[in-house]
């Protein structure tokens, strides 16, 4: 299997203080384009870092291949 890679951004932010979060870009060698969806998390530091586990567990269910 060729080498992944596992593209992320995280920034913490007050709760009241987001409007909106939309899909980042990735531009790709050849020419193409591909978007990364954005994850909102709230909460308190151990709730963030609880949900953020989960998420990451879940999202390499989403690739048992790997």
């Amino acid at each position: 299997m060729a080498n992944l890679v596992l593209v992320y951004g995280m920034r913490l932010l007050p709760a009241d203080e987001i409007s909106g979060v939309e899909a980042a870009p990735i531009a790709l060698k050849n020419g193409n384009e591909a978007q990364v969806t954005m994850h909102v998390l709230e909460g308190s530091r151990e709730s963030i870092e609880s949900q953020l586990r989960t998420s990451i567990d879940a999202f390499f269910d989403f690739y048992p291949e790997i």
